[in-house]
């Protein structure tokens, strides 16, 4: 095909789809999305949290090494140049989101945007030593572990929790979108699915990780491991008279100290609550609170087994009913 033939069919359906795709920026598609001209794209969020990242284990989890003689230079200017983007980031998040709901003073956004990069800043110090305890308790509770650089630098598990910590500060101080946006680009990265605005305390182990789901109102206590399939979800929504389901209320289960979930378990709702040293096993469903120190687990199925041409029915073992690998 000749330059001048492409370029005459390019002048017939080019401009045409840059007309249709002008039009729909003014489109009713949910809410008036040209006012959200100016938020910051995907990848620019996916930018901060790779950096906040990198301050927080230097070399972990950055394009090259830091010498122990650069360090602070390397912090400095990673959170200087963090600093201006997420604020702008968050500041226009605030100012998208007085087009959905009614705000009392859309004029603050900028300020609203600087105080919640002061108070993750702030809180950066102490988010590095909560993952210390989950760095520990990830190695601890992982034979195949031989360092805890290896934890740090690889496990799935390991990365969505630090990327969970951030994003729960900002989802803490009421920012709008930008937690949620980190929080799934950790889920597309591990396939963990950890909402911003679940509570976990320190010594928060995943193994293996794929297909966990943790809901927005979930409470976690202290050295909980769950295992790959988990999910800590809500059961049914609670609606308004106009049907819309309530928001901000309880919907998901809570968990003790010192419990060990099993792969593919499933525990719903915003009453439920696992005892402390409780143990669930694999493909557990729960939708009620056991106590403390309790030890759920289904019912030991009986494979068929077929040898020389018969059928035999075999119980399996009766020790080990958890999923772990």
């Amino acid at each position: 095909m000749t330059k001048e033939r492409i370029e005459k069919q390019n002048e017939n359906y080019i401009p045409k789809a840059v007309a249709s795709l002008e039009k729909c920026q003014t489109c009713p598609m949910g809410m008036s999305i040209h006012k959200g001209h100016e938020l910051a794209g995907q990848q620019a969020v996916r930018s901060v949290v790779d950096d906040l990242v990198s301050v927080l284990f230097p070399g972990c989890h950055g394009s090259e090494t830091v010498a122990p003689c650069k360090m602070k230079e390397h912090l400095q200017t990673q959170l200087v140049g963090t600093e201006e983007r997420l604020q702008n980031q968050i500041s226009s998040a605030w100012k998208y989101q007085c087009t959905v709901e009614t705000c009392d003073n859309c004029e603050d956004c900028d300020g609203k945007a600087l105080a919640a990069v002061k108070h993750l800043f702030d809180s950066l110090s102490s988010i590095k030593n909560i993952l210390e305890y989950d760095i520990q308790a990830a190695y601890d509770g992982d034979p195949a572990a031989r360092s805890t650089m290896e934890v740090v630098m690889s496990y799935p598990g390991v990365y969505a929790v630090i990327v969970h910590r951030l994003a729960n500060v900002l989802y803490s101080q009421k920012v709008p979108l930008i937690p949620r946006i980190m929080a799934e680009y950790a889920h597309s990265l591990t396939g963990i699915d950890i909402h911003p605005g679940a509570t976990i305390a320190k010594g928060f182990f995943i193994d293996h990780g794929t297909g966990v789901v943790i809901g927005e109102t979930c409470v976690i206590g202290e050295n909980v491991k769950l295992y790959q399939g988990v999910t800590l979800g809500a059961r049914s929504f609670e609606k308004d008279d106009d049907g819309n389901p309530i928001k901000g209320i309880k919907r998901h289960p809570g968990v003790g100290d010192n419990v060990v979930i099993y792969a593919g378990a499933t525990i719903l709702g915003g009453n439920t609550f696992i005892g402390a040293d409780s143990e669930i096993g694999g493909n557990v469903w729960l939708t009620h609170s056991v106590p403390p120190g309790s030890k759920v687990y289904n019912q030991q199925p009986h494979p068929l087994i077929k040898q020389d041409g018969r059928w035999t029915m075999m119980n399996g073992p009766k020790a080990d009913f958890g999923a772990g690998i």
